[in-house]
């Protein structure tokens, strides 16, 4: 299983760097997610409660999620394959009372848990970032649910504790908040969490989805 996944990060990040062609990661993208399914039914041969969501933030609630009414959602011309250089924000910003932006809860003055929205297995992570880095997603994880056939993505964490090929049930702990990436290091921005679900078509084309009302309806 680790194997297969660690196939997809290397595509993953190859993607992001723009370092393949869009023609030829389609049809890897499309081969790899093919593999993963086979090689899970292989070798973990049951499903981890998949259907069932959780809010992704520990101790937090759908107040949390910029915008109103989940606006700051907007997916106009956002493609995956265009890798670090896509537009749009097709995803949910959801923001954790850190006024002096040091990863902190300011009232636990401790980090703040990403909880697995949904179950799956981890197939792309950046466990190291650094400032002088150009990639806006800092560090990051992909949990791929073949049940449902989405993608789970969850940037901008501190410490992932997580590992590609890892089994993720519901609502376990995957890493902490943090600041990372090229825009959420800078001052003018809240520490929050990037959150971002990509749905597969029947051809394991990727298209965000919006999320927020699997958000209002998630578990806490």
């Amino acid at each position: 299983m680790v194997s297969v996944c660690q196939n997809f990060n290397e595509l993953n990040n190859a993607i992001l760097n723009n370092s393949i062609s869009k023609n030829s990661s389609v049809l890897l993208f499309k081969f790899q997610l093919q593999l993963i399914n086979q090689t899970y039914f292989q070798t973990v041969g049951f499903d981890t409660d998949l259907n069932n969501f959780y809010f992704p933030l520990q101790g937090y609630n759908t107040k949390a999620i910029g915008g109103k009414n989940g606006n700051g959602y907007f997916s106009t011309s956002f493609n995956y394959f265009d890798g670090d250089k896509h537009t749009g924000h097709a995803a949910h910003d959801i923001f954790i009372n850190d006024k002096n932006q040091d990863e902190l809860n300011d009232n636990s003055k401790k980090p703040v848990n990403i909880m697995a929205f949904s179950g799956g297995v981890v197939v792309a992570i950046a466990k190291n970032w650094e400032p002088s880095s150009y990639l806006r997603g800092g560090k990051f994880i992909y949990i791929y649910n073949h049940k449902l056939n989405i993608l789970c993505y969850y940037a901008h964490c501190k410490d992932i504790i997580v590992s590609v090929g890892d089994v993720i049930k519901p609502n376990q702990v995957i890493a902490k908040v943090g600041r990372t990436g090229l825009n959420a290091y800078k001052k003018r921005s809240p520490t929050h969490l990037h959150f971002m679900v990509l749905k597969l078509n029947s051809n394991y084309y990727p298209q965000p989805i919006n999320s927020y009302n699997l958000l209002l309806k998630s578990y806490f």
